[in-house]
């Protein structure tokens, strides 16, 4: 520790290795801070992470991902880290949408051509509504590349605004305060309800809301971003490849990673951050690590709970005000490669009802491993099915019976595409919000972020830089939102934000 005490504010501690937290981590580190990363978990990655079973290898929460491309933020993170980018294959089709009743899918082409004449086919005269999506993702696009920091809380955060801002920005200005829902209902298009269904499915996936309440500058970006140039990407090995890549450069750089490590507490004094409480939870000891910065990669409920009083009351009010964020169920299966189908996409996406809600078992998002990507055994293959889930029920009442119910449930529904007799099912396995809430400790077991309604994006949302000096939030609850991406590009500005101190 001695080398680290004359680095005098360059001392950070980061709380939680996530992704954003990893990310923010080995940056740093790279350009000299002192940095310590605590975990309570056993394994860096947070949602991002993995898990191991009989040869399966199965991703937590997040399967696929974006950024990778030239100019996308992995790709600058990686190369600015000097890592090897990680080898990947391009999604296409980003994913395949099942609606009720219908055995074709909407296929989400990364060709824009092939992705402009499969939707022209499935929504008629809705070209209007994508071309609009176009004409707002481009300048969003290039204003998100020149790093602006949303929202500004200092006066250098608000040269960094405004140096990003171009002419071709202004096209998106009339739009700040509008939903998807408003556009459709403008455009005439409110009425058609395949479309409408197939927004609610994609967007809560990437907004965690439906097309009525998201944003329609976040839409923008998240329906257009399957497309070439940019694209999802499925990685080779399983998603650990990402958090294994920024470890890698963070102890190389000096930086210390030590999971098992729970941060309790961040203490501060006179408005600045002064340290963190550590428990170590093999030993069962605690102390006060001290830092001039602590990065917090958690979600913004958990930050107030690690600020206990410290947490101004202003901020604790908008934090309470927050509706319930999403829970998710994910099932984990290793079968047979005979239960998949012929030609079955990476990526599908199913709902069973247009009565029911975009959530429970009414609606589930898989993805199904490639031959040879390493998440499975040859002959074999691993299914992850996920569907959100309201929090409250999974801490009240008969738990067992509950998953059990829901595990049933989604093995009926995935048996109406796949081959799930009892001989092609070698493994089986469930996660709730409380699964969540052990390993990832995020509060309640929420996942996704805050949901990307007008009041939660960009210039309304949380800022990076909190009430406390000295403290920074990373992560799903800030600016541009969820997914490795989303919660890089936080990371990215903090760095920045740190170093311009």
């Amino acid at each position: 520790m001695g080398h680290v005490s004359s680095l005098s504010g360059r001392r950070v501690v980061v709380v939680g290795a996530g992704i954003g937290g990893l990310t923010a981590a080995a940056l740093l580190a790279r350009r000299g801070y002192a940095v310590r990363v605590f975990d309570q978990a056993r394994v860096a990655g947070g949602c991002a992470s993995t898990f191991k079973r009989r040869g399966f290898t199965f991703d937590v929460g997040a399967t696929q991902v974006a950024g990778l491309e030239p100019g996308g933020i992995h790709h600058q993170i990686f190369s600015e880290l000097d890592l090897p980018l990680p080898e990947t294959t391009p999604c296409d089709p980003a994913c395949a949408v099942f609606l009720p009743g219908e055995t074709e899918p909407i296929q989400v082409w990364r060709d824009p051509a092939a992705w402009q004449a499969e939707r022209q086919r499935q929504f008629p005269g809705s070209e209007p509504f994508w071309q609009l999506m176009q004409t707002l993702f481009q300048p969003s696009w290039r204003f998100q590349a020149r790093q602006p920091v949303l929202p500004p809380r200092s006066p250098w955060d608000l040269w960094q605004l405004t140096q990003a801002l171009r002419p071709d920005t202004l096209v998106t200005v009339p739009y700040t305060f509008s939903t998807v829902g408003q556009v459709l209902r403008q455009l005439g298009l409110a009425g058609d309800r395949r479309l409408k269904t197939f927004l609610d499915l994609q967007l809560k996936l990437y907004s965690q809301v439906s097309a009525d309440e998201t944003a329609v500058l976040y839409a923008a970006t998240a329906l257009s971003m399957s497309q070439a140039p940019q694209g999802l990407w499925h990685l080779k090995g399983s998603m650990q490849v990402l958090s294994d890549s920024l470890e890698k450069a963070l102890v190389r750089d000096g930086g210390l990673l030590q999971l098992n490590h729970g941060v309790r507490q961040i203490h501060g004094v006179q408005g600045r951050v002064g340290g963190v409480t550590v428990e170590d939870q093999s030993m069962g000891k605690t102390w006060v690590e001290p830092a001039d910065h602590v990065v917090a990669n958690v979600t913004v409920q958990n930050l107030v709970q690690l600020l206990g009083d410290r947490a101004p009351q202003s901020y604790q009010r908008r934090v309470e005000a927050l509706p319930e964020g999403n829970g998710a169920f994910v099932l984990y299966l290793g079968v047979e490669a005979s239960a998949i189908p012929q030609g079955c996409p990476p990526h599908l996406q199913f709902l069973y009802s247009y009565d029911g809600p975009i959530a429970e078992n009414n609606t589930l998002f898989v993805s199904v491993s490639r031959p040879g990507d390493g998440r499975a055994p040859e002959g074999r293959a691993t299914i992850v099915a996920s569907s959100f889930t309201d929090l409250a029920p999974w801490w009240q009442g008969d738990y067992e019976a509950m998953k059990q119910a829901y595990t049933d449930g989604a093995l009926r529904r995935l048996s109406s595409y796949f081959d799930l007799r009892a001989e092609h099912l070698i493994h089986v396995e469930a996660a709730t919000p409380r699964t969540f809430a052990h390993f990832t400790a995020r509060d309640q077991g929420s996942v996704g972020g805050l949901g990307m309604r007008i009041n939660t994006f960009g210039p309304f949302g949380f800022a990076n830089r909190t009430p406390l000096a000295g403290l920074w939030l990373v992560g799903d609850s800030t600016h541009p939102g969820e997914g490795t991406a989303g919660v890089s590009y936080s990371a990215q500005t903090v760095v920045r934000q740190i170093v311009a101190q």
